[in-house]
């Protein structure tokens, strides 16, 4: 038999959350180790448990999308899902730019909501189709700007680092020794930049960061 998924919710609807608890319990095929209602719940649940998901709604107080970072910095193998009623481009985007692995209303029905969570313990990402459709075709309309002066705008300056020590040759291993981190924890990061610059790989997001220094500090003229 599978282990069961180990599964925190935080939600600051207690009725909500008791809901989601007794419903998943009786499907079976999940342990709830842990419950909360605010953004400080979600980081200090995530740096107590061990956890393969922490599903969680954004409008907590605290606010859920900005607890999705620190939690997973400190632990690179946790699985975040959003379960919320926001339907907006941008917090479907932010969510998954920040490290979500999934994005769920709260008006999916209960089988559905465990066999989404069981394909996310597999690894895979999940956006309810709906939200999915209607952020590929508003990224699809955004005119397209290659080196941009702000392409660096949505890094952390965490990343921002990181993607320094990158251009600069560093490995994996080397950052975590310099930046005193672990190697997992750094190629979380990467994951991380390299979906929010739009590239597929080091040598491309290292080019990015070039150019867009060169276009913020081009080279001075030479003398006639």
């Amino acid at each position: 038999m599978a282990a069961a998924i180990k599964l925190a919710i935080i939600d600051d609807h207690p009725l909500f959350r008791e809901g989601v608890v007794r419903t998943l319990e009786q499907i079976g095929g999940f342990e709830i180790v842990a419950q909360g209602s605010n953004r400080d719940d979600a980081l200090r649940i995530s740096g107590d448990q061990q956890l393969d998901i922490l599903l969680m709604d954004i409008s907590v107080p605290g606010g859920g999308l900005s607890a999705i970072e620190p939690a997973l910095e400190r632990h690179p193998d946790l699985k975040i899902v959003m379960l919320t009623v926001s339907e907006e481009n941008q917090h479907v985007m932010t969510a998954l730019q920040s490290g979500a692995r999934g994005y769920v209303l709260k008006g999916v029905g209960s089988r559905t909501l465990a066999a989404i969570l069981r394909t996310v313990a597999m690894g895979e990402r999940y956006v309810c189709p709906q939200l999915s459709a209607r952020v590929l075709v508003d990224l699809s309309s955004q005119p397209t700007a290659t080196a941009k002066p702000d392409v660096l705008a949505e890094l952390t300056s965490r990343e921002r680092e990181i993607l320094t020590l990158v251009a600069a040759g560093l490995s994996n291993k080397r950052i975590g020794l310099k930046l005193n981190l672990h190697e997992k924890t750094i190629k979380h990061h990467m994951t991380r930049i390299l979906a929010k610059l739009n590239v597929s790989n080091r040598t491309e997001a290292a080019m990015t960061l070039r150019d867009a220094t060169e276009h913020q500090h081009p080279p001075a003229p030479h003398p006639a």
